[in-house]
């Protein structure tokens, strides 16, 4: 078959479009309750350290997997195990984020932490059924294709939590910015409606097994050391990229750049970057395997912060500012996209939602609990220093990865499981 048009029927299938509109239903909460509410607690000068502590109220991303089980063992009664879910914590998000349109970030922080909470716990119970929906639903030659529009959704969405919001910010209240974004989660609710219903596979026969299973099996077929050794590589890899994410925005409007400034750059311009950073990552990976894109894309994550170092020195420099989002986010992508993949070549299908959501919660703990200090750091060390401190934390990931994902690997023992017959997606073609 000839392989554009291959590719052109896999990109133009009903489920990418789904998967599409999902991703942006998944990403659309993260900023809304990341570095746009910093940016509204930081207008309205709520102390810096508390708003880089305030990285906590995302912690549910970090425990999701404490719940997922219930998600693989239980059925909602409409549209399947994965869409039924999904609508449930969508209608429920849509009244969560609506109500952070009447917080007063000044007047009452403890309020605002409840109702951020809430917003990451539903977030984070979508992303669940989202995550596992998309396991299940791919075929195996499709794996790359729907991560990356998945990714391509995501970054849309932190397109208009972020760089919108910002913009229409500095035009209207923000009040009516936050009842806006409520708004636009409509469209994760009609994805959910068109999507395709997976193959449904048995799920759990009890709650208890939906629990123990997708642990046992995981380092049953890993080992314990290498599989304890895997989830601490999966916490720290991203970790310098996470803990510099944390404390951009604050950073850049002390610098002096307007909240349109940010809005347009940081986020408009940098999620083109992201974006083609992530096709970009999908189509090297397909070449050189994802060991080799781990360790590559993981080196130019940790460099490219050195880009925020430059703006650092430089000061209110429009060029430095555009140069430096640019590369940093290029480079953020290529490492999602690697990321990604490698996530889910350790799921078992069976267990996807509560497998994959252990293995995405310990990749949410570096941004949402190991980089939630980075507001103090930053205060107490000068923006320059801060910037240095977040490459050396990039190293300890790198440092891991000989340990499993060596350069050449073997590919007959780093199979993903739960799919018979699967092309291995560790070796380099």
């Amino acid at each position: 078959m000839n392989p554009v048009r291959s590719l052109l029927q896999v990109f133009g299938s009903r489920k990418m479009a789904a998967l599409l509109f999902l991703g942006f239903a998944s990403g659309l909460p993260l900023l809304l309750i990341g570095n746009t509410l910093k940016a509204w607690m930081t207008v309205e000068q709520v102390d810096l350290a508390a708003i880089g502590w305030f990285s906590l109220a995302s912690l549910p991303y970090s425990l999701k997997f404490l719940w997922s089980p219930f998600l693989d063992r239980f059925t909602v009664p409409w549209l399947g195990r994965r869409r039924g879910w999904l609508i449930l914590t969508q209608l429920a998000l849509i009244v969560a984020i609506a109500i952070m349109a009447f917080q007063q970030p000044k007047q009452a922080l403890q309020l605002l932490a409840i109702n951020a909470i809430v917003i990451a716990f539903l977030s984070a119970t979508q992303d669940i059924a989202a995550d596992a929906y998309r396991t299940d639903v791919l075929e195996k030659l499709e794996m790359g294709a729907g991560a990356a529009v998945f990714i391509l959704g995501y970054r849309i969405a932190l397109l208009v939590a972020g760089a919108l919001a910002l913009i229409l910010a500095d035009r209207i209240p923000w009040s009516s910015v936050y009842l806006l974004m409520a708004g636009t989660m409509a469209l994760g609710i009609l994805a959910t409606l068109f999507a395709p219903e997976p193959t449904e596979t048995s799920p759990p026969a009890s709650l208890s097994e939906a629990v123990i299973l997708p642990f046992g099996e995981f380092f049953q077929r890993q080992g314990v050391l290498q599989g304890f050794l895997m989830l601490v590589f999966i916490t720290l890899y991203k970790l310098g990229d996470a803990l510099l994410s944390n404390m951009t925005t604050p950073f850049l409007l002390q610098v002096g750049f307007t909240k349109t400034d940010i809005g347009a750059i940081q986020v408009g311009m940098g999620l083109i970057a992201t974006i083609v950073g992530a096709l970009a990552g999908g189509a090297i990976l397909s070449r050189i395997g994802i060991n080799r894109s781990l360790w590559v894309f993981g080196i130019l994550q940790a460099v490219s912060n050195f880009a925020y170092l430059a703006v650092a020195y430089t000061g209110k420099s429009y060029q430095a500012m555009v140069l430096a989002i640019n590369i940093e986010q290029f480079c953020g992508g290529l490492g999602t996209a690697a990321f990604v993949a490698f996530l889910m070549s350790l799921c078992n299908q069976k267990f996807s939602a509560t497998q994959y959501a252990l293995l995405s919660s310990l990749m949410a703990v570096s941004r949402d609990i190991l980089a939630s200090p980075g507001g103090a750091i930053a205060q107490n060390t000068g923006w320059p220093l801060f910037f240095i401190i977040t490459i050396v934390a990039a190293v300890p990931g790198l440092l891991l990865l000989p340990i499993f994902a060596p350069w050449n690997p073997k590919p007959a023992t780093m199979t993903r499981p739960g799919l018979e017959e699967e092309e291995d997606l560790w070796e380099t073609k």
